[in-house]
């Protein structure tokens, strides 16, 4: 094989997984970007399901943006204490709702979304994201940094933001919305700790050195 023709087309190495999981909603059960932007705080080191679990009654006592912004962090904790940090997690929603004050002043660029407590450019990418909005970066949450080194994207570090600035350097603009999200669902559900490599729709182009076919 001529080394020197060989390309690395990681767009249409990847196609499979973008057609896959192109447009699936986040895990997050939300239902508008106030909860969406919520949800993603209170996510952080702590499960999807468990946010999704205390989410219903918490937004029943805070409906919106407005009604968290004139409320305290006292008043709040009680409706997260299941959450992991939630005294932490409680004072970064209040200084961001009374930063924000109404559901229409959420920001959805990168700039205005990590300005806000708790937010950093994985939350800021999957907002955006969810919002469909053009991408100024590339999600890279648990899954992606354990996957995007296995398939051979990337070289392996537990860094998200090296882990992203990587990406970004390797995968081409049109498909850094979708591509973040379908790598962290096969993360998910097939590239586990212990793949399930058969499943997998991108094995032929792995470079995963104990794959199994």
């Amino acid at each position: 094989m001529n080394l020197f023709e060989e390309t690395n087309d990681w767009a249409e190495k990847l196609a499979p997984i973008l057609t896959k999981y192109k447009g699936r909603k986040q895990p997050l059960d939300y239902h508008n970007l106030y909860q969406l932007v919520v949800m993603v705080v209170l996510s952080a080191q702590d499960s999807d399901a468990n946010i999704n679990k205390i989410a219903p009654a918490l937004f029943e006592v805070f409906p919106n943006m407005e009604s968290l912004s004139i409320s305290n962090v006292e008043a709040l904790i009680p409706h997260i204490s299941k959450v992991r940090n939630f005294g932490t997690k409680a004072n970064w929603l209040i200084e961001i709702a009374q930063t924000i004050q109404k559901d229409e002043n959420i920001p959805l660029t990168m700039d205005g979304l990590t300005a806000l407590k708790g937010i950093g450019r994985k939350s800021a990418n999957v907002i955006m994201r969810e919002a469909n909005v053009p991408a100024e970066g590339i999600i890279a949450d648990l899954h992606v940094i354990r996957v995007a080194p296995r398939i051979g994207l990337i070289p392996e570090s537990k860094d998200g933001i090296k882990v992203e600035k990587q990406l970004m350097q390797v995968l081409p603009k049109e498909i850094w919305e979708e591509i973040g999200m379908a790598i962290s669902f096969l993360g998910r559900e097939i590239c586990r700790p212990t793949p399930k490599c058969p499943e997998c729709p991108i094995r032929e182009d792995c470079q995963y050195p104990l794959k199994t076919i």
